[in-house]
């Protein structure tokens, strides 16, 4: 339940259009709801402008099908994150309005209109082809959290002629999320082009000493551009999530 549900909710008990005992039917599960395997965080939205986000990995079908239906009754957003595709078509099935992005592992569940948040557009930047499922993820996240948003994949530092055809878009974005793998240059490159926060992903992807992301992770976190802050390797959730917050 969000901040506009509740007052409505609580006017409607004030001007005698609803019962005491619907308006506590409603409530009775704030600030959480016990289902035994989780402890549904009903009260975040209401605390942290956005509710809570499943992570699908580690969690059986059941289990997010119940998580899913709890947060369903009380009309909230429901985002499913990391999800494999075989979950994802038994969900489908309890939730056929739900959307699934395969490519990004990401299930998108709303019952209306996603009122737009953010003050100005959020730019999501993949440095190879390789990097787009996590840029998927920040891009997915941050566009349903209520933000307009673009996108621009594999310009990476291999071809930096590539990056620099799209400056102007560059320049005019609010706040920058560049995902990048193998040394992880990228974010600094962009990052000195403008005088907006950036947000860099470091991935999994590369040849033997990339160490499955470590090297781009302490490669963004060495940079020497002062607008860079970095999130966990293949984290694009946290991205899109802290890009989000900074653009409301």
């Amino acid at each position: 339940m969000d901040e506009k549900r509740l007052k409505e909710l609580l006017t409607s008990v004030a001007n005698g259009q609803a019962s005491v005992e619907s308006a506590f039917s409603q409530l009775k599960h704030i600030p959480y709801e016990d289902l035994l395997y989780a402890h549904v965080d009903h009260h975040r939205t209401l605390r942290k402008g956005f509710p809570e986000v499943i992570y699908g990995e580690g969690k059986k079908t059941q289990q997010i099908i119940g998580i899913m239906q709890a947060m369903h009754k009380q009309n909230s957003p429901i985002i499913v994150t990391r999800l494999s595709s075989d979950k994802a078509a038994k969900i489908l099935l309890a939730f056929p309005a739900a959307q699934y992005y395969e490519d990004a592992r990401f299930l998108i569940c709303y019952s209306e209109p996603i009122p737009e948040l953010g003050r100005g557009k959020i730019l999501v930047i993949s440095a190879g082809t390789s990097d787009i499922p996590v840029a998927r993820e920040a891009y997915l996240t941050a566009k349903y959290m209520g933000n307009k948003i673009d996108s621009i994949y594999d310009v990476g530092v291999a071809g930096i002629h590539r990056l620099l055809g799209y400056r102007e878009q560059i320049e005019s974005a609010s706040v920058l999320i560049v995902v990048a793998g193998m040394e992880g240059a990228l974010p600094s490159v962009v990052a000195g082009l403008v005088d907006r926060p950036v947000i860099a992903v470091p991935t999994s992807v590369g040849y033997g000493l990339s160490l499955n992301g470590l090297s781009a992770l302490l490669g963004m976190l060495n940079s020497c551009a002062s607008n860079v802050a970095v999130v966990n390797i293949d984290n694009g959730f946290g991205a899109g999530y802290v890009a989000s917050t900074i653009n409301r």
